[in-house]
């Protein structure tokens, strides 16, 4: 059996019973807020119960390192789309711990998508087309340093709402514990 005929077995069994009656709530954040945070595993129901939400409560965008790299690249897209039109008014970075971004090395990873079969050719052409993929594929030196970097990126784009707060904070993948280390409600006072 493969994974996808046992999560069809799974969803069958799941809408026969009716169990999504547990989930059912509106496309609006019921707390008004946007969660940037990383793709992480450990994260997956670990960060909504470490952050006391529940289903319907935040909008959610998990990338790799909770890290927005480009202000007019899909994940600002979201950002924005979760404040114009989902009514989410505060966003949230959280990076985590032990992240896997912290110690991405790019020549290592272009070494395995060679060896998973994608082409010098392949790999030259987007070299000479302007794709740096030493650049692209780089993490961070820091989880805070990373954290602070996204946070700063979203407060500095010139379609984000004004005054709206962006926060960041580190979790904790084993204990769930969070610190806050930028406070979008200090910061926004300061600019008033």
């Amino acid at each position: 059996m493969t994974q996808i005929t046992n999560i069809l077995e799974f969803n069958k069994q799941f809408v026969e019973k009716k169990e999504y009656e547990a989930y059912l709530t509106s496309r609006f954040p019921d707390k008004k807020m946007l969660i940037i945070t990383c793709m992480d595993t450990r994260l997956v129901e670990l960060l909504p119960k470490a952050m006391n939400f529940k289903n319907g409560d935040v909008k959610i965008i998990k990338n790799a390192g909770a890290i927005i790299s480009q202000p007019f690249g899909s994940v600002m897209r979201s950002v924005m789309v979760a404040l114009y039109e989902l009514d989410a008014d505060e966003v949230i970075v959280v990076g985590h711990y032990e992240c896997g971004m912290a110690s991405l090395n790019a020549d290592k990873m272009i070494n395995s998508i060679k060896e998973r079969g994608v082409s010098e050719q392949v790999l030259s052409t987007l070299e000479n087309s302007g794709i740096k993929l030493t650049k692209w594929l780089r993490g961070f030196d820091n989880v805070e340093e990373g954290v602070i970097q996204t946070v700063e990126l979203i407060k500095r784009h010139p379609l984000l709402p004004p005054n709206v707060p962006v926060h960041g904070m580190i979790i904790d993948p084993a204990t769930g514990a969070l610190e806050l280390v930028s406070d979008g409600y200090v910061e926004n006072k300061a600019t008033l």
